[in-house]
Parts: structure tokens; sequence; C-alpha cells
């Protein structure tokens, strides 16, 4: 479902939103823009698929296997400093939510507008 065209150059970058604060204490960054890993891979979307995670505060490991450059590292042990110091590309809103519900909901920081459609979907199932 990714969409990987390049982004348009003559498009403004969007400011990157504050980091997520979960009441627990973890933090990571959740963006979505142009030039960012996300579906649609456009500036202010209603709502995105699929969004960037970067450099959460701690391995969670809801999102492993989105860490950019998973399978390549991961035979060399269990290395949580490389799922601290690594973005996330095409994670699925629905995730998001699940990882944020984990760590006792978001108490601070700044999300994209997340398309939730396939989440009550499923629900329903």
């Amino acid at each position: 479902m990714s969409d990987n065209r390049l982004p348009d150059l003559n498009e403004s970058p969007q400011p990157a939103r504050a980091a997520v604060r979960c009441k627990d204490g973890f933090t990571m960054s959740v963006q979505a823009s142009n030039y960012h890993y996300c579906t649609p891979k456009i500036n202010d979307a209603k709502g995105y698929l699929e969004v960037e995670i970067g450099f959460p505060t701690q391995r969670e490991p809801l999102i492993d296997e989105y860490a950019e450059g998973f399978g390549l590292w991961i035979e060399d042990g269990d290395k949580d400093y490389e799922f601290t110091n690594t973005v996330y590309p095409y994670v699925p809103a629905e995730v998001v939510i699940e990882v944020i519900m984990k760590h006792g909901g978001m108490v601070g920081g700044e999300l994209p507008n997340l398309d939730l459609s396939n989440l009550s979907n499923n629900e329903e199932e």
C-alpha cells in the first residue's frame, strides 16, 4: 500500500510535529508529509493510512517489523540501540494507536490526521 513517489520539490516541507508523549513516559516522533515515509505522500492529508515513526525512547515490539533495516541487523542479537535510533517507514495508523494505548494514552505532542477506517472494519469482523 506504500506510495513511493518522490516529494514535489516545489512544495514547502511541512514543519515537524512535536513528538508524541505517552502517560508512561514513552515518546516517539510521528510524522507525515510529502517528505516522509507515509501514505498518502502529501502535506496535510485528511487522513494518513501509514505514517513515519522515528526514534522511540525504547524498543517497542509492536513496531519492530517496520524498523528501517530490520532483518539486516536483528540477527546479530538483541540490539535495542538500533530500535531507538532509526525510523519506521509506512507504519499503519492502527498500529500507531495500538502503541499509544499500550503506553497509557497520549499526554502530549501531536499526531498527523490518521485514517482509522481500517480499524473500524476490523472491529466489526
